[in-house]
């Protein structure tokens, strides 16, 4: 009897779902296993018998666990992971509780960070297993109002010019990317409906926005597959 080879994959709204990495983990034979938190799904204290975890954006914050008791479930979460060694992704609201998990304070920028704006890669990337050989510098979707400074024991993996710290590695297999590396079409176009009041707030426009994204898409599905796939295969890594 052959038993299904499962990743964890917290979800805090319908449409901030995994995108690319779905691709990744239907080539690699592993199936999510969602925790759809938005729709009251309890989330699990431990990994069980998955062999890692996931957890995406959304639109709360880290700071308001009184309001979405879930995010102090889903740090905890973290923390069982990297007590385990087994494999951690954050996407942006991920990204965050990670963050936070190892010592972190999330807070808001100030402004936020939304649509196409360049990353830059550190020099750690050079060597990193998931980063190394994906050009320096490239286009890629954001949408964020916080920030955080880089975790004690963290590797800086990548910036931009609004946020020095846009994605980072604990370890060997805890990663926290703030960015929307995972974005599709699909994704964006569903973020652009289900958050006009911010993208007015920002002086943004939805159009501009989906147009920019049918033309930046296809270079950043490229490196995203790249990354993306690496990770996953991080979870075979015993």
């Amino acid at each position: 009897m052959t038993t299904e080879r499962t990743v964890l994959v917290i979800q805090h709204q319908q449409c901030e779902g995994l995108g690319t990495i779905a691709e990744s983990l239907t080539e690699s034979g592993v199936a999510p296993r969602y925790v759809r938190a938005y729709a009251g799904d309890p989330v699990p204290d431990n990994l069980g018998g998955t062999l890692g975890v996931i957890v995406m954006g959304g639109p709360m914050g880290v700071y308001e666990q009184d309001r979405f008791p879930f995010l102090g479930d889903e740090m905890r979460l973290f923390e069982a992971a990297l007590r385990a060694g087994k494999p951690a992704l954050g996407i942006c609201l991920g990204s965050q509780l990670l963050a936070q998990v190892l010592g972190a304070q999330v807070r808001p920028a100030g402004r936020k960070e939304i649509g196409w704006f360049d990353v830059s890669l550190a020099d750690s990337c050079r060597s990193d297993p998931l980063w190394q050989g994906i050009e320096p510098r490239f286009n890629v979707f954001h949408w964020h109002g916080d920030v955080f400074p880089l975790p004690a024991g963290a590797v800086h993996l990548a910036s931009s010019a609004l946020t020095p710290h846009q994605a980072f590695r604990y370890g060997a297999t805890a990663y926290g990317i703030l960015f929307h590396l995972e974005a599709t079409q699909g994704i964006i176009d569903d973020m652009l409906r289900a958050w006009p009041e911010e993208l007015r707030a920002e002086r943004l426009d939805a159009g501009e926005i989906a147009n920019r994204s049918s033309e930046l898409l296809g270079a950043l599905r490229h490196k995203a597959t790249r990354v993306l796939g690496r990770w996953v295969n991080l979870l075979d890594r015993d």
